[in-house]
């Protein structure tokens, strides 16, 4: 029986660059932190951290009454005349700096 077993495995070249970044921090090699990984999914029987999707529930505009529809955008120009909301264009540029889209 072999010592060792081969993954192979496709990733976001931009996930596993940023992955190496906090990796090469800790002093830690991809390697590594796989092995770690798969051992805590056999120790524990189950992914090693909570995966659940986010509390934010989508807006579907067709399901929205025509109240519920105003109260929305109401709340979006206070936002908006408040100064919360940021302009397209930072927000796109915000976006290819964070994950080079």
């Amino acid at each position: 029986m072999s010592k060792t077993a081969n993954i192979y495995t496709r990733v976001d070249p931009m996930i596993k660059e940023r992955a190496e970044a906090v990796l090469d921090q800790l002093g830690m090699s991809m390697a590594t932190a796989m092995e770690i990984y798969l051992r805590q999914i056999a120790l524990q029987r189950k992914i090693p951290f909570e995966m659940a999707l986010p509390d934010i529930q989508p807006i579907v505009l067709g399901a929205l009454s025509e109240e519920e529809f105003n109260g929305l955008m109401d709340q979006a120009m206070k936002q908006y005349a408040a100064g919360l909301c940021t302009p397209v264009e930072e927000f796109e540029a915000e976006l290819n700096r964070e994950f080079n889209i």
